[in-house]
């Protein structure tokens, strides 16, 4: 059995995206956030899992969550927060985030059921981040004490897993959309996304805004 869990907040303006600000606003800064999420749970559900797991950081649950269990984040830094989760895990678990909605279903399929040859999963994203982190053990002492949101996130997270032992299965790298350019290259790569979608909707608004300004 492998058990998908997907992290994310509740889309809150002033609370998700805020680096996207001032090319627009937060309000739809949380619009993108909340697209995203859609996305990404809609993949969620594509996959095989054999349990689906959100552990949301808020008081109301997205609508595309019902096929998901809903736990409450832990307290503390992300970190802590991420190694809860792993701690209350049991067989092979695989954890994504909310921030890549170009995510395809062909992306992590290889992981469902849980494969014979890795003992870890790893994705690493293009800011010194990771977007993905799976093991076929969960252990949250991998993951707890490890400096999040650095260029060197990514970077320190590899090498607890590495200095654990044990094979790494790498998962293609990915951009985490926190900056507008970042939101253009991915809605690029991912046109048919609600992401994307959204992103256009909020850009043509705003031309049509400054226009009669």
């Amino acid at each position: 059995m492998t058990t998908l869990v997907i992290i994310a907040k509740e889309c809150l303006p002033g609370r998700v995206k805020t680096r996207l600000h001032p090319a627009v606003s937060y309000e739809q800064a949380a619009e993108l956030a909340a697209a995203s999420l859609a996305d990404t749970l809609q993949i969620g559900i594509e996959l095989p899992a054999d349990r689906r797991i959100l552990a949301f950081d808020g008081l109301v649950p997205p609508p595309d969550s019902h096929d998901f269990e809903v736990i409450p984040q832990s307290t503390g830094d992300l970190d802590a927060r991420l190694a809860a989760v792993f701690d209350a895990a049991t067989g092979p678990v695989l954890l994504v985030g909310m921030d890549t909605p170009q995510l395809r279903v062909a992306d992590l399929d290889a992981l469902f059921p849980w494969p014979d040859d890795a003992d870890f999963a790893f994705g690493p994203a293009h800011d010194g981040g990771f977007w993905a982190l799976g093991m076929r053990e969960p252990r949250g002492d991998l993951i707890r004490g490890v400096p999040m949101s650095r260029g060197d996130t990514g970077m320190r997270q590899l090498e607890r897993l590495m200095t654990a032992g044990g094979i790494i299965r790498m998962l293609p790298p990915m951009t985490d959309v926190d900056t507008i350019v970042e939101a253009h290259a991915v809605a690029a790569l991912a046109p048919d996304t609600r992401f994307a979608r959204t992103l256009d909707r909020t850009l043509q608004l705003r031309e049509i805004l400054e226009a009669v300004a």
